[in-house]
């Protein structure tokens, strides 16, 4: 999947994939991340998410990453912040108070352009991305964290061959296979959601599973 696609979805506002609400299991399993006041949360593909005022709302830190400066703006905008902006090399660092938005491909990101981090939210990351991506993705966040790091996973899991994705159906058993050298994959919560999801009920799926995990680094 080019870059450009989503350059393109953000352009043309085809971002169905949207929240407009802080995500709720976001809000009830965040504290299993066992985060202190200050510490700093990865979001990865953020877009403008309204998570990422949520968690600095809370007292974190969060830097996100987004491949759509069109993207970058509308959530400053939105939220009535004006944030400074830094040319860093392969990215254009967007900052306001304890919010940061790299803009660029995260797929070029290094260690060093976050800074110190202790947890990821990722709520639509892994599956916007096609299987070879998602493998791409595992194999960048093992390079930025090599150790391993604490991790709160959503992913959507329906049968594939009823809708061509973004996003994409990613199994409890795919979840495993990318994430288990480095972290325990723990399933929280599994929710059948296809009735309040109008949108995939016209697309054609007959069911659509919500999945909420907790990634811990193996010791």
């Amino acid at each position: 999947m080019d870059p450009r696609f989503w350059r393109e979805r953000w352009l043309r506002n085809q971002i169905g994939f949207h929240q407009d609400r802080v995500n709720p299991h976001l809000q009830r399993y965040f504290d299993r991340l066992d985060l202190e006041p200050g510490d700093p949360v990865f979001v990865p593909l953020c877009g403008k998410s309204l998570d990422m005022l949520w968690l600095a709302q809370q007292g974190y830190r969060v830097v996100g990453a987004e491949i759509s400066e069109v993207a970058v703006g509308a959530f400053f905008r939105e939220q009535g912040l004006a944030p400074e902006r830094q040319d860093r090399g392969a990215y254009v660092r967007y900052r306001d108070g304890a919010i940061t938005v790299l803009q660029g491909d995260f797929f070029h990101l290094q260690a060093v352009d976050l800074g110190p981090v202790r947890a990821v939210y990722d709520r639509a990351s892994l599956i916007a991305l096609p299987p070879r991506l998602r493998e791409d993705y595992a194999h960048r966040m093992g390079q930025l964290f090599p150790s391993g790091i604490r991790t709160l996973l959503i992913t959507l899991e329906y049968p594939q061959e009823e809708m061509d994705g973004p996003p994409f159906s990613v199994s409890d058993a795919e979840v495993a296979a990318l994430f288990r050298h480095r972290h325990h994959c723990t399933l929280l919560h599994a929710e059948d959601v296809l009735q309040q999801a109008p949108r995939f009920r016209d697309r054609g799926l007959t069911r659509l599973y919500e999945k909420v995990f907790l990634l811990e680094p193996r010791r």
